[in-house]
Order: structure tokens, then sequence, then C-alpha cells
């Protein structure tokens, strides 16, 4: 199909047409079917057949790229020159018990970076990172920009939430693609991703795509064409990117619930914790440091990441960040401050043998009925509830024997998490004889 003639107008039916007919669009209609979205100039019917287009047809590299400008620059993107250090952030895809961005912004803070992070909330069966932060008592997710940098001027990073200024027409698309069916397009994942990210005014971007029962991405080629597409749209606009595949068969860490996570990111700051969490940390917090200039290689980075958690600097300014965003700053010392659920009840194995399966969405699913996350955008969050894994993949069990814990407020919603999870367990008679490493593969820019 030809380019509409010089000085013509562009239409929405134009580019429509255009897209179920599997054609290349150009610049200027990309831009302006985003601009005039964003601006209510065309329907949602309209910008509906057009996202149906494009998960039937996908997108080039280059209309990717062009996708994730335009919406980019529907709002603001900050300007953090006035930082001398570079700027970087760190990005997952979601999944079970994922906690990593509360260990890893003050842990690269600490290093000399600023990490401006504007996270989300959780949907669906995955924890939001904002909802984690507001189970810490007093702690405001909805700064301001110049709050924002007030709190990055202070101790290198701040954590809040997608402002209106911030790429409002993700915002618009993202809204319908809920609606319509139109979710799961790489293509719009990446560009929702990354215009987002970009927005923050960073240098280096690392992402944590995650892959398995508890990802959005369940087979392993899905999570790599994602990444590849962010590393390279990355690229294209003239970011350092780096992705990390990882496993999400089972939760991370061995705490899934807002409160109980944040008690878990506390003992991670301190050396301690669950040995896949801090794995994942280590090697996420190398990458960034790599990304950022602070480090030459990923053993310098995992080094640095180390020290700073021995020296006890990464939890200090975890724990000026909390106090600089309104938080009660006491909890990192004291978790039992943290919103702690009236009842627990230990769920006991129904037969002797070895973990060999686990359902990560099920346990997921289990935290959302309990209250830990929401179904729908509205639904209110309780900070306490959630569980406490005592047996992961690989271990052995014994009949009778506790392989978790639920923290619930409400008796119904206990008895229907306990009746999800043991459904999520699969215990056999014989060992687990592969386990999946936590890392699968590391997808770095032509430049890295």
């Amino acid at each position: 199909m030809t380019q509409p003639p010089e000085g013509q107008a562009v239409r929405a039916i134009d580019v429509i047409r255009k897209k179920r007919d599997g054609h290349e669009l150009s610049r200027a209609e990309i831009e302006y079917l985003v601009r005039a979205y964003t601006d209510a100039e065309i329907p949602d019917y309209q910008v509906s057949a057009w996202l149906m287009a494009v998960i039937l047809r996908g997108l080039t590299r280059t209309e990717t790229s062009v996708l994730t400008d335009a919406m980019l620059h529907s709002g603001d993107v900050l300007d953090l020159s006035e930082f001398s250090a570079k700027k970087v952030d760190k990005h997952s895809t979601g999944g079970v018990g994922d906690k990593t961005s509360l260990v890893l912004a003050p842990l690269v803070a600490a290093g000399g970076l600023i990490v401006p992070m504007i996270s989300g909330r959780g949907l669906g069966h995955t924890g939001g990172t904002l909802d984690k932060l507001e189970s810490i008592p007093g702690f405001n997710v909805n700064l301001s920009i110049p709050e924002f940098r007030r709190v990055l001027k202070a101790c290198g990073c701040a954590m809040i939430g997608q402002t209106s200024e911030i790429a409002p027409a993700d915002r618009k698309l993202y809204a319908l693609r809920d609606v319509t069916g139109t979710v799961e397009s790489p293509y719009l994942i990446c560009a929702s991703i990354m215009s987002k990210k970009l927005a923050e005014g960073i240098d280096a971007l690392v992402l944590d795509v995650k892959t398995g029962s508890g990802a959005f991405m369940k087979k392993d080629e899905d999570a790599e064409f994602l990444a590849e597409l962010m590393v390279e749209t990355g690229e294209r606009m003239g970011k350092s990117v780096i992705a990390l595949i990882t496993n999400m068969d089972q939760p991370l860490g061995l705490c899934v619930g807002n409160s109980l996570e944040v008690a878990e990111v506390t003992e991670v700051l301190r050396g301690g914790g669950p040995e896949d969490l801090k794995e994942l940390c280590l090697e996420l917090a190398a990458r960034m440091f790599q990304l950022g200039g602070t480090a030459d290689t990923v053993a310098q980075g995992k080094t640095q990441a180390k020290q700073l958690i021995t020296s006890g600097k990464a939890l200090e300014t975890f724990r000026q960040m909390v106090a600089l965003q309104g938080g009660d700053s006491r909890v990192i010392d004291d978790p039992g401050l943290l919103p702690r659920a009236k009842y627990t009840q230990e769920v006991g194995a129904t037969k002797s043998g070895y973990v060999t399966a686990m359902d990560c969405e099920g346990v997921g699913i289990a935290c959302v009925v309990l209250g830990g996350g929401r179904e729908k955008k509205e639904d209110a969050v309780d900070p306490a509830v959630g569980i406490v894994l005592h047996r992961k993949l690989g271990d052995s069990v014994t009949a009778g024997e506790p392989f978790c814990t639920v923290h619930f407020n409400s008796e119904t919603k206990g008895a229907r998490a306990k009746e999800l999870l043991l459904q999520s367990y699969r215990i056999t008679d014989a060992p687990l004889e592969h386990k999946k490493k936590l890392v699968h593969r590391v997808i770095r820019g032509s430049g890295i």
C-alpha cells in the first residue's frame, strides 16, 4: 500500500487497513495514531481494531521502536542530567514472590549509581512493587516529580508509581488492551514496558524476563523473543540494555505476600535470606553495576554488591529511602512493626516423598484469594496476609510435615487458599532428576 500523498492528512481507517493487510506502517502513521488516541481525537473502537490487527499481523522491529518512541514522547521524559552518575533501572515481567526491586534499588544506589524506579502494582497472580512498599506504614509511592528528584538527590534511589505525566499513551492503550483481548502481543508488551522505563531518563536498563509456570510467558522461546525485542528496541533508542531469562517455576524466596516479602528483603540486605533470592539479586545488581560503569565484569559487580551488603551501606540506603518517602523506617530493624495477620495455619503434606513440581501460578492465586493481591485494578489489598514456604522444588517432605504456613485474616479465605496450595504441590516417591537453572540465558545488546 502506498503512503498518503505529501500534505494529505493520515486517517485512522487507512492505518487500520494497512496493518490488517500486513504492510509496514510509516513513522508518521504510528505517531499520528498514538497522538490522536492520547488526545481523544479518535475513538476506542478504531484503536481496538488496530490493536487486533497488530495481534494478528505483528510489527516489524522498526515499527516496534517507533511505537515505543511515540508512546514515550506522549508525555514528559525526565531530564536527570543534574546527576553526574549513570542512571540505571531494572524491570521484571512479573512473578510470584519477586521482591528483587526492593533489594536492588538501595543496593545499586549505595554503589554510587542513580536508580529512578517507577514501578507498578500487582495484577492477577503476580505481586506488585508498589503494594509491597505500601505495606510499610506511611510509605508514599505517589510522589510528585519534584519530590521524586529530592529523594534521588538525598539517597540515590526512589520508588514511585507512574505519574499522569509519564507515558499517558501507554495508560490509555493498556486499559484498552486489557478489555479487548490484545494484551499478549510481544510487540505491544515491549512498547508498553520500554516507553515507561525510558521516560525515567535512564542511561541503561536491566530486564528480568520470567519464564515458567508462575510467569506470564510460560514458554522459554516466548520469553526469549520478548527479551530480544526489548533489548533491540532499547538499543535503537540509544540505551544500554541487557536481559536475563530467569526461572519462575516456583516462587522466588520463601515469602509470598506484601509485608512478609518486605521482611524478607531486610534479611537479604543484612546478608541472609533464601539462596535463590540472594543469587538473583546479585546477578541483577552485577549487570546494573556493569552497565553503569562501576564494574568492568559481572564478577566484579557481584563482589561490589556483596561488599555493599556486608558493610551495611545497602541496608542504610534502604532505611534512608523509606524515611524520605514518609515510611516508618523502624521496620527495617524490627519487621514485627509491619502489618501482621490475625491467624496462621500450617499446611501439611498429604504423603511422604519429594517436591518435584509446583504450580507457581497457583501459589500466586492463593495469595490473591487471601487478599494479598488484586484481580481488578480497584480491589483493595491486605498487606498482612500471605504464604511462607518451608519446602521448594527438590526438597524432601514427610507426611503431615508442614510445607508452608498460611497467614490470613479471614477463615473462609484461609481455607480456600489452603485447598489451592495443596493442589499446587506435586509430591512423588522419586526425587527430582533435573532442576532448571535460576538464570537460563543472558541476552546482550551489540555494544555489551
